[in-house]
């Protein structure tokens, strides 16, 4: 499986990965050939790129930290929640909460999987998918600070609704009464099955250390850990949904730590998610290229790479593992 913008995906080549629209339901299954007339519609959707079937790259595993049942569970959920927002029953919280639940199992069980974004995203699905990977990836996080059970539930609830604000129809965010931070807590805080702490992370979730957040610049000291992991999360799915590659994301991550960002929850996150995801076709600072095939954790910038010809084609599968080749680094990313 590789990586291709829609400009660069050919015409015969199967989708490596399902398509999801926001509700859950699989658009186009993985197996399923690309066509000039499926890539023009993908466009049309939003769909930036694709994850495509290589056989060069077979054998490279793709590991998740979810698997492919919960995550369409909980955007169903999520998706129940939309008419919940402006007063429908509550039994759909019930059912994010049981998700939560799941979604937590798997990532403690896969806890030394580096996170990677890899869901192909579309206009239709953009939110849902964000705040999922939000979860997902603040739920690893707080794996890492060692968080008890019942604050990881807390964390994995108020990463999930972090943006109900946003469901509002009416929400704006000309001033801080507005923001859709409040509009999504004055929701939660009324919903049964939802913790106080879970409804504040939706409110503090855009609050700085350094007091330059919304919607009450509130100074480090008085933002509670969840919601400042929550922000880190958040702020890392923003950038790379925004068209920002991986490892740049990342960087901006570490230079907002300290102002921005919780310097203790940054230093936990980097040790979390992948740089550079399977399937990334690089270049090497002595010119060679290769295709990432396997992650090491806790050393997210340094990778394996299997190295290619000029062409493109393989190089006999020999592969270089940055973390004992110390004096290689990754000059380039292929988008």
């Amino acid at each position: 499986m590789r990586y291709t913008t829609l400009e660069h995906a050919g015409n015969g080549e199967k989708l490596a990965r399902h398509i999801f629209s926001g509700d859950g339901r699989i658009l186009l299954s993985k197996g399923v050939p690309l066509t000039v007339g499926l890539i023009s519609k993908l466009r049309d959707m939003g769909v930036r790129g694709v994850y495509i079937e290589d056989s060069r790259f077979a054998d490279i595993p793709q590991e998740e930290l979810e698997s492919e049942t919960t995550k369409r569970k909980i955007m169903e959920a999520m998706a129940a929640a939309g008419p919940l927002l402006s007063g429908s029953t509550l039994h759909d919280y019930r059912d994010l909460s049981e998700s939560a639940e799941s979604l937590i199992e798997e990532i403690i069980a896969n806890k030394d999987v580096l996170a990677s974004i890899t869901d192909i995203r579309s206009a239709d699905n953009e939110l849902f998918l964000h705040m999922l990977n939000v979860a997902m990836i603040s739920i690893l996080i707080g794996v890492h600070m060692k968080l008890d059970r019942g604050k990881l539930k807390e964390l994995a609830v108020g990463a999930l609704l972090h943006d109900a604000g946003k469901l509002e129809p009416s929400v704006t965010e000309q001033d801080d009464k507005n923001h859709h931070a409040w509009i999504g807590f004055n929701l939660l805080r009324k919903a049964s099955g939802v913790s106080t702490l879970s409804a504040h992370i939706a409110l503090a979730h855009h609050e700085h250390p350094d007091g330059s957040g919304k919607p009450r610049g509130l100074v480090s000291k008085d933002i509670h850990l969840l919601a400042k992991i929550v922000s880190c999360a958040n702020r890392f799915d923003r950038l790379h949904s925004s068209g920002e590659l991986p490892h740049t994301a990342c960087e901006t991550i570490m230079a907002l730590s300290g102002t921005e960002l919780d310097h203790a929850v940054v230093w936990r996150f980097m040790r979390a998610v992948a740089f550079y995801p399977n399937g990334t076709q690089v270049k090497l600072s002595n010119g060679s290229t290769g295709m990432i095939t396997r992650q090491h954790a806790g050393l997210p910038q340094r990778p394996v790479i299997r190295l290619l010809e000029k062409s493109g084609s393989e190089l006999s599968y020999e592969e270089v593992d940055l973390a004992e080749h110390t004096t290689l680094f990754i000059e380039r990313v292929f988008s």
